[in-house]
Protein backbone atom coordinates (compact mmCIF):
# COMPACT_ATOMS: atom_id res chain seq x y z
CA UNK A 1 0.00 0.00 0.00
CA UNK A 2 1.43 3.21 -0.76
CA UNK A 3 1.00 6.17 1.24
CA UNK A 4 -0.15 10.03 0.71
CA UNK A 5 -1.21 13.09 2.72
CA UNK A 6 -3.80 15.05 1.98
CA UNK A 7 -4.54 18.74 3.09
CA UNK A 8 -8.25 19.62 4.16
CA UNK A 9 -8.95 23.61 5.11
CA UNK A 10 -11.78 23.82 7.54
CA UNK A 11 -15.17 25.27 6.29
CA UNK A 12 -17.07 28.27 6.79
CA UNK A 13 -17.21 29.71 10.21
CA UNK A 14 -19.30 32.87 9.38
CA UNK A 15 -16.25 35.11 10.26
CA UNK A 16 -14.56 37.38 7.90
CA UNK A 17 -11.67 38.31 9.71
CA UNK A 18 -8.46 37.32 10.48
CA UNK A 19 -9.41 34.43 12.70
CA UNK A 20 -5.95 32.92 13.75
CA UNK A 21 -5.99 31.21 16.80
CA UNK A 22 -9.19 32.50 17.99
CA UNK A 23 -11.40 29.21 18.17
CA UNK A 24 -14.28 29.99 16.28
CA UNK A 25 -17.29 26.57 15.61
CA UNK A 26 -17.97 26.23 12.13
CA UNK A 27 -20.84 27.51 10.68
CA UNK A 28 -23.71 25.49 9.14
CA UNK A 29 -22.48 25.96 6.26
CA UNK A 30 -19.38 24.86 7.09
CA UNK A 31 -20.80 21.42 8.15
CA UNK A 32 -22.34 21.15 4.78
CA UNK A 33 -18.77 21.91 2.79
CA UNK A 34 -16.57 19.69 5.02
CA UNK A 35 -18.96 16.53 4.35
CA UNK A 36 -19.67 17.53 0.21
CA UNK A 37 -15.63 17.95 0.33
CA UNK A 38 -14.80 14.17 2.02
CA UNK A 39 -17.89 12.34 0.73
CA UNK A 40 -17.33 9.11 -0.70
CA UNK A 41 -13.34 9.60 0.03
CA UNK A 42 -11.16 7.48 2.51
CA UNK A 43 -8.23 7.70 4.64
CA UNK A 44 -6.30 5.22 7.04
CA UNK A 45 -5.85 7.67 9.86
CA UNK A 46 -6.57 12.06 10.70
CA UNK A 47 -4.75 13.93 11.92
CA UNK A 48 -6.14 17.52 12.88
CA UNK A 49 -5.58 21.04 14.24
CA UNK A 50 -6.06 21.18 17.84
CA UNK A 51 -8.76 24.56 16.95
CA UNK A 52 -12.55 23.68 17.06
CA UNK A 53 -13.37 24.55 13.60
CA UNK A 54 -11.18 21.58 12.49
CA UNK A 55 -11.31 19.19 15.64
CA UNK A 56 -14.92 18.83 15.36
CA UNK A 57 -15.60 17.59 12.07
CA UNK A 58 -12.55 15.64 11.93
CA UNK A 59 -13.71 13.33 15.05
CA UNK A 60 -17.17 13.21 13.25
CA UNK A 61 -15.39 12.00 10.08
CA UNK A 62 -13.20 9.54 12.03
CA UNK A 63 -15.92 8.09 13.83
CA UNK A 64 -17.84 7.55 10.12
CA UNK A 65 -14.94 5.76 8.98
CA UNK A 66 -13.82 4.09 11.78
CA UNK A 67 -10.28 4.98 12.23
CA UNK A 68 -7.33 6.47 13.95
CA UNK A 69 -8.02 10.38 15.01
CA UNK A 70 -4.72 12.49 16.51
CA UNK A 71 -4.87 16.62 17.45
CA UNK A 72 -1.70 18.62 16.80
CA UNK A 73 -1.83 21.68 17.91
CA UNK A 74 1.29 22.40 15.32
CA UNK A 75 -1.35 22.47 12.94
CA UNK A 76 -2.91 25.83 14.59
CA UNK A 77 -3.78 28.25 12.19
CA UNK A 78 -0.95 31.62 12.30
CA UNK A 79 -1.65 33.90 14.96
CA UNK A 80 -2.38 37.05 13.80
CA UNK A 81 -1.37 39.21 16.72
CA UNK A 82 -3.45 42.61 17.13
CA UNK A 83 -4.74 41.56 13.55
CA UNK A 84 -7.03 38.84 14.86
CA UNK A 85 -10.25 39.29 14.37
CA UNK A 86 -10.23 42.56 12.62
CA UNK A 87 -11.73 42.71 9.75
CA UNK A 88 -9.98 42.64 6.04
CA UNK A 89 -11.99 45.95 5.20
CA UNK A 90 -10.63 47.15 8.37
CA UNK A 91 -7.02 46.76 8.07
CA UNK A 92 -7.26 48.33 4.78
CA UNK A 93 -8.97 51.34 5.26
CA UNK A 94 -6.48 51.93 8.86
CA UNK A 95 -3.05 50.30 8.20
CA UNK A 96 -3.39 49.37 4.30
CA UNK A 97 -0.02 49.65 3.77
CA UNK A 98 0.96 47.27 6.44
CA UNK A 99 -1.25 44.43 5.25
CA UNK A 100 -0.25 45.40 1.85
CA UNK A 101 3.61 44.58 2.62
CA UNK A 102 2.84 41.03 4.76
CA UNK A 103 0.93 40.33 1.50
CA UNK A 104 3.59 40.34 0.10
CA UNK A 105 6.36 39.38 1.99
CA UNK A 106 4.82 37.82 4.88
CA UNK A 107 8.44 36.57 6.62
CA UNK A 108 9.94 40.48 7.21
CA UNK A 109 6.63 42.12 7.52
CA UNK A 110 4.76 40.12 10.31
CA UNK A 111 1.53 41.70 11.74
CA UNK A 112 1.74 43.74 15.27
CA UNK A 113 2.32 41.11 17.76
CA UNK A 114 1.81 38.25 15.64
CA UNK A 115 3.80 34.83 15.76
CA UNK A 116 6.99 34.89 13.88
CA UNK A 117 6.93 33.78 10.49
CA UNK A 118 9.80 31.40 11.45
CA UNK A 119 8.49 29.76 14.25
CA UNK A 120 5.13 29.49 11.96
CA UNK A 121 7.08 27.67 9.49
CA UNK A 122 9.01 25.67 12.27
CA UNK A 123 6.16 23.92 14.16
CA UNK A 124 4.15 23.21 10.65
CA UNK A 125 6.98 21.75 9.32
CA UNK A 126 7.93 19.58 12.31
CA UNK A 127 4.15 18.19 12.16
CA UNK A 128 4.46 17.47 8.10
CA UNK A 129 7.49 15.62 9.00
CA UNK A 130 6.07 13.57 11.88
CA UNK A 131 2.60 12.68 9.55
CA UNK A 132 5.03 12.10 6.52
CA UNK A 133 6.68 9.10 8.45
CA UNK A 134 3.28 7.82 8.61
CA UNK A 135 2.16 8.62 5.11
CA UNK A 136 4.97 6.65 4.00
CA UNK A 137 2.07 3.59 3.96
CA UNK A 138 -0.83 4.84 4.99
CA UNK A 139 -3.57 7.46 3.40
CA UNK A 140 -3.39 10.69 6.08
CA UNK A 141 -5.85 13.20 5.83
CA UNK A 142 -4.74 16.44 7.73
CA UNK A 143 -7.51 19.14 8.48
CA UNK A 144 -5.27 22.16 9.12
CA UNK A 145 -6.11 25.79 8.16
CA UNK A 146 -5.71 28.45 5.15
CA UNK A 147 -2.51 29.91 5.99
CA UNK A 148 -0.91 26.83 7.22
CA UNK A 149 -2.10 25.04 3.94
CA UNK A 150 -0.56 27.73 2.13
CA UNK A 151 2.85 27.65 4.00
CA UNK A 152 3.47 23.92 3.50
CA UNK A 153 2.23 23.80 -0.56
CA UNK A 154 5.03 26.76 -0.80
CA UNK A 155 7.34 24.61 0.97
CA UNK A 156 7.04 21.37 -0.41
CA UNK A 157 6.49 23.40 -4.25
CA UNK A 158 9.75 25.35 -3.47
CA UNK A 159 7.77 28.17 -3.67
CA UNK A 160 8.81 31.98 -2.55
CA UNK A 161 6.51 33.02 1.08
CA UNK A 162 5.60 35.85 -1.03
CA UNK A 163 3.25 33.87 -2.41
CA UNK A 164 1.20 32.62 -0.12
CA UNK A 165 -1.36 35.22 -0.74
CA UNK A 166 -1.98 33.74 -4.42
CA UNK A 167 -2.61 30.43 -3.34
CA UNK A 168 -6.39 29.57 -3.52
CA UNK A 169 -7.53 27.90 -0.90
CA UNK A 170 -11.43 27.79 -0.32
CA UNK A 171 -13.17 26.75 2.54
CA UNK A 172 -13.53 22.61 2.68
CA UNK A 173 -11.23 22.42 -0.24
CA UNK A 174 -8.67 19.20 -0.42
CA UNK A 175 -4.78 19.73 -1.66
CA UNK A 176 -2.75 16.60 -2.22
CA UNK A 177 0.96 17.13 -0.68
CA UNK A 178 3.76 16.07 -1.35
CA UNK A 179 5.75 15.62 1.51
CA UNK A 180 9.55 14.40 1.78
CA UNK A 181 9.96 12.41 5.08
CA UNK A 182 13.17 13.60 7.01
CA UNK A 183 16.48 11.89 6.20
Amino acid sequence: MSGSIDLLRHGDTGQTSYRGQLDDPLSTLGWSQLRAATADRRWDSIVTSSLCRCTDFARELATEQGIPLRVDSRLAEYHFGHWQGVSIERLAQEQGVALGQFWADPVTNPPPGAESFAAFRDRLCAALSDIAVEATVHRVLVVTHGGAIRLLRCESEGRDFGDMASIDVPHASLHPLGWRVPA
